[in-house]
């Protein structure tokens, strides 16, 4: 007798699904452009002690705002430390000042916004309206407000920008979430017996997750720039630690006859977020399902 032919698994169906995808999202030059440009960043942050010709902090005070040249290839400050280096370093703190919002704005808003639409009624409107009040203040006096409270420091800058961050993702999540649970699938898993958390985790979560992703990374770009911002106004990261807009700050008091010092800080800010936008375009495209109906399966670029 002859055995009954294997169905497909779930991991068979899925890899042509993620081929297809990612056949989607490299076809798209935003894609190409901004990973390539996004890795070349990381690579450097991360090899800096290996890239860097100096210490962080060292200092010559012989050799005091040489402009950039081959013995100091994007010149050098006030105090004679080499500004290729520094912005290596403060890359570091640059590109964690932007994860590291975005995971509290997501962590937070996600879990408020599931909350709100699965449960509905009351509490739907409480925690709708206090998402209202926060959304009331403009980000930056927001994030102004909880460091005067909390003091300046680069922790309590990320606080406060992932706390501004909470109310997009928290309605985001919320209606994706009521676009979602009236689905056939939901509604048969709840007619089965599935407990609320199995729901949310097993189907509303995973069918929400394109658009999250899209936000977030787009999302990464603001926060760089909202911590850039405050490091400006001396409020975030503190000397002698380093980032791109504490950078932009100590070069006000050389402009304009040091003018490396305010642009290769910028640049390199402008580039970053430059990278996570197109990166956020490109995914954007490559998830909607309505590209997926063109011919090619090819999108807007």
């Amino acid at each position: 007798m002859a055995e009954p032919a294997l169905q497909p698994g779930p991991s068979r169906r899925a890899a042509p699904a993620r081929r297809t995808f990612w056949t989607r999202f490299l076809s798209r030059p935003a894609a190409r452009v901004g990973g390539g440009l996004l890795l070349l960043l990381i690579l450097a942050a991360l090899l800096a002690p290996v890239i860097a010709p100096d210490a962080p902090n060292a200092q010559s005070w012989t050799n005091r705002l040489l402009p950039p040249g081959p013995g100091a290839w994007f010149g050098t400050d006030a105090f004679g430390r080499s500004v290729l280096t520094r912005i290596l370093y403060g890359g570091r703190v640059s590109l964690l000042a932007g994860f590291l919002p975005v995971l509290i704005g997501v962590s937070f808003g996600v879990t408020l916004g599931v909350i709100a639409g699965y449960v509905g009624q009351r509490t739907d409107r409480v925690l709708m309206r206090l998402m209202d009040v926060l959304l009331a203040f403009p980000g930056l006096l927001l994030a102004l407000a909880i460091i005067g409270t909390l003091g300046p420091g680069f922790q309590n800058a990320v606080i406060a920008i992932g706390v501004g961050m909470v109310p997009g993702f928290a309605r985001l999540a919320r209606a994706e979430v009521l676009n979602i649970k009236t689905a056939d699938f939901v509604e048969a898993a709840g007619a089965l017996g599935a407990s609320a958390p199995r729901i949310i985790f097993r189907h509303l979560l995973p069918s929400m997750t394109s658009p999250l992703v899209v936000q977030a990374t787009i999302s990464i770009g603001s926060a760089i720039l909202s911590t850039a911002g405050l490091s400006f106004l001396g409020l975030g990261v503190q000397p002698p630690t380093s980032d791109w807009g504490e950078m932009l700050a100590s070069a006000r008091s050389s402009l304009p006859r040091a003018w490396w010092l305010a642009v290769f800080p910028g640049l390199m800010i402008a580039l970053t977020v430059l990278s996570f936008n197109l990166l956020g375009d490109a995914l954007r495209d490559a998830l909607d399902p309505r590209t997926r109906l063109r011919p090619g399966g090819k999108g807007h670029a």
